[in-house]
């Protein structure tokens, strides 16, 4: 994180495994920057880039892999890092250099990652050559224009790190994805009409649907003739508070909320997570907030090819580059051709056409992949196999579990969610209010949950009645207690329909080994009444990072009971503010047969529509029709939740 020097976390006082496959995984990672940072070997670099990936991706046990010496199989391992994750793993000692790499890494050049487009490699040279040693030192040379005259800057560069100084100080650098996307679409929206645009599309995370998005990227098919003509009309638009370049191909520009015309908001927020990302502050800073965007345009043949390379992920590029080299063919942002020595839009000549990406596929004998799934994680495999999922649509979805109304933190009633939830074309709602431990959230008691349970049945047989098709289903989000116990007494949850069970209390849970944490995840799973374990790892994006937990342990047991008929869903919390469970690990549980529901955890009737980003993350995490709850009838779902 920027502005604190990073530490490497201490060893557990029992062991082994005396570390986590996240806290081995998340040392690489620092390591990696570390390294860039000192100016080590580039292929020492990526080494430890890819070990950081790889064991962040383990399904396996990190502890058992590393006793049985299996560590040293895994491709991309090699015998210098397998020898130092095993002695961190096995003997709770961290590498010598590792520790001497990050105790005599100044803070403030961590500090400055946290600039747009400073990255390792030009922090070192600034370090190195002007002594800079924290954010403060680089704007003080930059005003002083110390920094234009060195190789490899220049006035331009200069002036981009004043001002990506300034947005540093205004805001983080990357955006949650509903921000993101929503600079992102109008943006689109608003090129797409521009006379001249043929065709355009967003790129980058954004279309891929990552949970946080870094600069925007949009592609258009534009004539070479009208180039400048839409270089122009893209210049004069609503919403752009100033220009950082605009050549031949390329506009990149920084936007603000008056692109938006009626006006910005953020809507109803959970008081549990705007305390998480800072109140008020956070409001106000996203108001005035901006995100940075490039435009590329390019020649309508170009333009799959550009948009296949810009949306990335930069791994899934790669292995695509490795399929067409098997084939003797080169692919990069201006075609798919033979080796040649011509370069750009010489080369694009002798380019195999493609009218959309999905051509570029086929010509590598390759099925289409959507943006969402290219991540490296297997899908150049399965598409080869032609074995892709069909994921889950927006449209599949007929109701969620996981919403709150007055009787807690809501702002909306029963009546108005429900109707809310009729006119979205669901089928059936779920509302499951706080517990009444969570007090900030004014916590429903046992006799007014009840009491709504009763108007709820009401409700359903009104409906049945008058032939609406429509159901209620009266649920509660019960706190997690000591010892993974439920909040209200077993004789008031056996009354109610499903129970999803959360942790809230995150200074305690945060606080604690991640052994005892899963440890009272699984003793809260044994309860008969426990349903849905509520957004599993407690995360707020860009607010707190979440407890730590093992939760490939904790799939691997909600697994077992799934095969034993106990349905256990895991939670995938549409809020975009959480989106937990992550992406990463969706994939895992549709591998072992756990249900996922997504729940937008809307405390209004507009939070109901934050079921999209659950729906993106969800396709994201490899997910079909069968492996989410959300897809079943109001019929279907009552005979699961009885068992």
């Amino acid at each position: 994180m920027a502005g604190a020097s990073w530490k490497l976390p201490k060893a557990r006082m029992v062991g082994p495994p005396f570390f986590s496959r996240n806290q081995i995984s998340t040392a690489l990672h620092q390591m990696a920057v570390l390294l860039e940072l000192s100016g080590a070997n580039m292929f020492r670099t990526r080494s430890y880039q890819n070990g950081s990936r790889l064991i962040g991706s383990l399904s396996q046990d990190l502890g058992e892999l590393v006793a049985s010496g299996e560590l040293f199989e895994l491709k991309g391992i090699g015998k210098g890092l397998g020898s130092a994750i095993s002695q961190a793993v096995g003997e709770g000692k961290w590498p010598e250099d590792w520790v001497d790499l990050h105790e005599n890494t100044p803070a403030g050049l961590i500090e400055m990652l946290g600039i747009p487009g400073v990255g390792p490699k030009k922090i070192k040279v600034l370090h190195d050559e002007l002594g800079v040693l924290s954010v403060a030192d680089l704007q003080e040379s930059c005003v002083k224009n110390e920094v234009a005259p060195m190789k490899g800057f220049g006035a331009k560069s200069q002036q981009r790190i004043l001002d990506g100084i300034d947005l540093l100080a205004r805001f983080s650098a990357r955006r949650r994805l509903d921000i993101g996307l929503r600079y992102g679409q109008t943006f689109l929206s608003m090129i797409a009409k521009l006379a001249g645009v043929e065709r355009a599309e967003l790129a980058g995370s954004a279309r891929r649907r990552r949970e946080t998005i870094g600069d925007l990227d949009i592609v258009a098919a534009v004539q070479p003739s009208d180039v400048e003509m839409v270089t122009n009309a893209i210049l004069s638009l609503n919403g752009i508070a100033d220009v950082k370049g605009a050549g031949d191909s390329k506009v990149s520009v920084i936007l603000d909320t008056s692109i938006f015309e009626g006006g910005f908001s953020l809507g109803h927020l959970d008081p549990n997570v705007l305390d998480a990302i800072g109140g008020e502050s956070y409001e106000q800073l996203e108001s005035g907030g901006t995100i940075d965007a490039q435009v590329r345009l390019v020649p309508p043949h170009v333009f799959p090819f550009t948009l296949a390379y810009f949306t990335g992920s930069k791994e899934h590029n790669i292995r695509m580059r490795q399929v067409a080299q098997d084939k003797g063919l080169k692919l990069n942002e201006f075609g798919l051709m033979p080796e040649t020595e011509l370069t750009g839009l010489d080369a694009a000549a002798t380019s195999l056409p493609a009218l959309d990406e999905a051509e570029i596929y086929s010509h590598l004998g390759l099925q289409y992949v959507v943006p969402e799934l290219r991540e490296d994680i297997g899908e150049i495999e399965a598409s080869a196999a032609e074995s892709l999922p069909e994921l889950v649509t927006l449209s599949e979805i007929k109701g969620a579990l996981h919403n709150h109304t007055t009787l807690s933190d809501g702002d909306a009633s029963l009546e108005q969610m429900a109707d809310a939830a009729q006119r979205l074309g669901w089928k059936w709602l779920g509302i499951a209010d706080h517990s009444p431990t969570l007090t900030i959230a004014n916590g429903a008691s046992a006799d007014d949950l009840l009491s709504q349970h009763a108007t709820m049945q009401e409700y359903n047989s009104q409906w049945k009645n008058d032939g609406v098709d429509f159901k209620l289903f009266s649920g509660v989000e019960s706190d997690i207690l000591e010892n993974g116990k439920l909040d209200h007494p077993d004789d008031v949850l056996s009354q109610i329909d499903y129970v999803v069970a959360s942790v809230h209390a995150m200074g305690r849970w945060r606080s604690r080994d991640e052994s005892q944490n899963t440890e009272d995840l699984l003793k809260c799973l044994d309860h008969p009444a426990t349903t849905v374990l509520g957004h599993p790892t407690g995360r707020i994006l860009q607010g707190r990072d979440g407890y730590e937990v093992d939760l490939h342990t904790v799939l691997e047991y909600m697994s077992e009971a799934n095969n034993d008929g106990t349905l256990k869903a895991i939670e995938l919390n549409a809020s975009p503010y959480r989106l937990d469970l992550d992406w990463r690990f969706c994939k895992r549980a549709k591998e072992l047969g756990v249900p996922v529901v997504i729940n937008p955890d809307a405390h209004s009737v507009k939070g109901l529509g934050d079921i999209d980003y659950g729906v993106m993350i969800a396709r994201k995490g490899w997910l079909e029709r069968n492996d989410i709850l959300n897809t079943l009838t109001a019929e279907s779902l009552s005979g699961r939740l009885v068992g």
